[in-house]
């Protein structure tokens, strides 16, 4: 449907990212009240409606200096980093972005910053940020 490849490792990064972002739904989803406005400013700051910075260095002209910090404790941008990197990172397919011909992989670090070498490192913020709330729990 959305271009996703059919591979074990690929399916299983979907899987992973899927989780935990249910995950730290959950936790952060204690108050409705509250989590709709958390919701909604992730998902503004998560590069679906703002792009974040490039690989989130604080260089992008796209989000206002004095918002440039949220793009780092966003976990909604983490989740969003790390599945177009878990599924796009890596394929080598041409396509046209409207004024040249690059690889898909080259397109998403360009456009988005999302390097493939950092998933990982993203993959160990996401289960951060589900993990984070069950160490504050009291014992």
């Amino acid at each position: 449907m959305i271009g996703f490849e059919w591979t074990a490792a690929k399916f299983f990064w979907y899987l992973f990212f899927a989780y935990f972002t249910l995950l730290y739904f959950t936790f952060y989803a204690i108050a409705s009240i509250v989590s709709s406005g958390f919701y909604a400013i992730w998902n503004l700051f998560s590069g679906f409606i703002i792009r974040p910075a490039p690989s989130l260095q604080l260089l992008s002209t796209k989000v206002p200096i004095w918002w440039r910090w949220y793009c780092w404790i966003c976990p909604e941008a983490g989740r969003l980093y790390g599945l177009v990197v878990s599924q796009f990172g890596d394929v080598m397919t041409p396509m046209d972005d409207g004024n040249r011909t690059v690889v898909v992989s080259q397109f998403v670090e360009d456009y988005f910053g999302f390097k493939h070498s950092w998933l990982g490192r993203v993959a160990a913020v996401v289960v951060a940020f589900a993990v984070r709330p069950c160490l504050a729990l009291p014992s």
